[in-house]
């Protein structure tokens, strides 16, 4: 049997966690289709390498699936060289260097005895972390956004760390959890927003941002999220040395207690976890438990859009989002943060009532409004799938003539109760119903 190899194998020990108060307690989910393909993209082209690297994952991965309450205590040893080589294979060649201003060129001419090196201060405790280097991106709104850009050895370590803790914790995510995961892109998102609105009896809508995110993350509670399914101490070590190496600007370097270092190859894995025990898991019980009608939930990162049936609903839910939040050292930023009236119903109530238009709100940089929703509705005559392909692929400038793959997602994927949409996988312009 599957479970009796898995359980023999010497490369996974699980043991039961201990309750620990104050902390979230995860929920179970059931496992998405297409969970195994992340193996294969795991693979490098190092014929060495390949087989190694992915069966390890995907023994994690099994175990991950068949016990959801269980810690791992044996992980250190998959970042293993055969990782390591991998995970730089996987870097872009033009990465922008760090600190020490190493490139993968240069790390490249004598790349096997660098990993060598490398695996061998890891695994001896000698591998010390590097400051990360702070630079600036424009944002949309004429800010400027910090990143934090780790040097060479650093990124090649989070990302063999990262790949081995992704293969628990995609088995965890839930599934309207989308952005820096395998498989589950900006046009996913749109897709499953679009599909979710024009399906499902949406009324009001909740366009929340989280002030800061990324940069007021704590660091206690993260490692405590971290320890509901790792009991590595030499993993849980390796976070700790990237969270204190701390970043140099104008030739200071400055540490903090809060944040996780946005632009760092493990940053957004760090970042979904942290949102699944502090968001969603309260989210999904607050939709089954606390929700009078039916209501919708789409997370891209720290880009939350929620819809509901009823406005009381969309009331009590964001009042009680500040109070989970700030439970977790968030908060949501005031003036960002809107409930709105939307749906296919908005103008005309609006209007009946002597009220403007309804307000439009923007998810991954598309604007979305009430009014282009009546007007996509009556083109499509009525076919939300049709509504869904042409909005999510607008954005991409994908092709629609009959290619565009439109899901009507479950309840994991953002529906709830006694929603329409179905689990069915469609082709746009050809819309099956049940």
């Amino acid at each position: 049997m599957m479970y009796d190899h898995e359980k023999s194998d010497p490369a996974i020990v699980a043991v039961k966690p201990t309750n620990k108060a104050g902390q979230p307690a995860a929920e179970l989910v059931e496992p998405r289709a297409g969970a195994e393909g992340n193996v294969s993209q795991q693979s490098t082209g190092r014929a060495q390498y390949r087989g190694t690297v992915s069966q390890a994952l995907a023994r994690i991965r099994q175990a991950a699936r068949q016990r959801k309450k269980e810690k791992f205590t044996a992980l250190f040893h998959h970042v293993s060289i055969a990782h390591l080589a991998e995970a730089f294979s996987e870097l872009k060649e033009n990465a922008a260097a760090g600190v020490d201003g190493l490139t993968c060129r240069d790390y490249e001419q004598h790349l096997e005895r660098n990993l060598e090196d490398l695996h061998a201060r890891v695994h001896r405790g000698a591998y010390r972390a590097l400051p990360s280097r702070r630079v600036y991106i424009p944002k949309p709104d004429g800010r400027q956004r910090p990143i934090a850009v780790a040097a060479l050895e650093d990124k090649i370590v989070q990302r063999a760390t990262a790949s081995v803790l992704s293969a628990i914790y995609e088995e965890d995510f839930l599934g309207f959890s989308y952005g820096f995961r395998p498989g589950r892109s900006t046009h996913d998102a749109m897709d499953a927003l679009m599909v979710g609105i024009t399906s499902t009896k949406v009324n009001w809508i909740l366009d929340a941002d989280i002030r800061s995110f990324f940069d007021t993350v704590s660091q206690e509670w993260l490692i405590k999220f971290v320890e509901h399914r790792v009991g590595d101490r030499r993993i849980i070590r390796l976070i700790q040395k990237w969270l204190k190496a701390g970043v140099l600007e104008d030739g200071i370097v400055t540490v903090s207690d809060k944040g996780t270092g946005q632009g760092s190859v493990i940053s957004p894995l760090l970042a979904n976890l942290y949102l699944h025990y502090a968001f969603d898991l309260w989210a999904e019980r607050w939709r089954r438990r606390e929700a009078a009608g039916n209501m919708i939930i789409v997370r891209y990162a720290d880009d939350l859009i929620v819809g509901f049936e009823h406005e009381t609903d969309a009331r009590r839910f964001l009042d009680e989002m500040r109070k989970r939040l700030q439970e977790f050292a968030l908060s949501l930023h005031s003036e960002k943060t809107r409930l709105i009236e939307f749906g296919r119903f908005a103008v005309a109530n609006r209007k009946r009532r002597g009220l403007g238009k309804p307000e439009t709100f923007t998810f991954l940089a598309s604007p979305l409004s009430a009014a282009k929703l009546v007007g996509a509705n009556s083109k499509s005559n009525g076919s939300p799938g049709g509504i869904a392909c042409r909005q999510s692929c607008k954005p991409s400038n994908r092709n629609c003539d009959g290619a565009c793959i439109s899901r009507f997602p479950s309840r994991e994927d953002g529906c709830s109760r006694s929603s329409p949409a179905t689990s069915t996988t469609t082709r746009c312009r050809q819309i099956v119903r049940h």
